[in-house]
């Protein structure tokens, strides 16, 4: 799908008279409403770098982007905006996204720790081989996210750190090491 046809999943999945799973759980539900509402910000808000723009704007090979997500992932909702910030910049990159959770379960491919961890940016060449893959979140949150399991923190204090994490942020770690993908890439 696209970032239009996945952005528009958001409304479809609110708007559901019978939510499907996951969605008929309420608390999935909730995810979907905080995730649209931060997605929208970033979508409005977010900003790349002129160094990323640039970068970009540089690439000289064919790249297909391929994001795996799902509009429940309270990650996903500060990182996919920026990444089809990004896909936008470029006329050499193609952009998709896929969801994890739906058939061809292309994450079980791409395991974090042996987890379905998401999202996951996979770059590929004109040949569909993998060239890069990126995520589940920049390496500086997830040394946040390391940190917490350490301390003895409830999940919404975990999640209210992680929140205020990525608003500070504004997606410039998210930029720089998907950004230093490419630029390896050209090496």
């Amino acid at each position: 799908m696209n970032w239009n046809e996945y952005t528009g999943l958001f409304e479809t999945i609110l708007n559901a008279n019978k939510p499907e799973a996951p969605y008929k759980d309420a608390n999935y539900l909730e995810y979907v409403k905080l995730n649209n509402s931060r997605s929208n910000r970033w979508n409005k808000r977010g900003e790349l770098s002129e160094n990323t723009i640039n970068v970009l704007k540089d690439i000289k090979q064919q790249q297909n982007w391929i994001l795996i997500t799902e509009p429940w992932c309270g990650d996903s909702a500060h990182i996919a905006p920026f990444i089809a910030k990004m896909a936008e910049q470029s006329e050499k990159i193609s952009f998709e996204i896929q969801l994890r959770d739906n058939a061809p379960h292309l994450i079980d491919n791409y395991l974090t720790n042996g987890g379905k961890a998401i999202p996951k940016l996979i770059l590929r060449d004109d040949n569909n081989n993998d060239i890069a893959v990126w995520g589940p979140r920049p390496s500086k949150c997830q040394e946040l996210v390391m940190k917490q399991k350490e301390e003895d923190l409830t999940t919404e204090e975990k999640k209210a750190q992680q929140q205020a994490w990525y608003n500070q942020d504004k997606g410039v770690e998210i930029q720089n090491e998907i950004v230093d993908c490419i630029k390896h890439l050209s090496h």
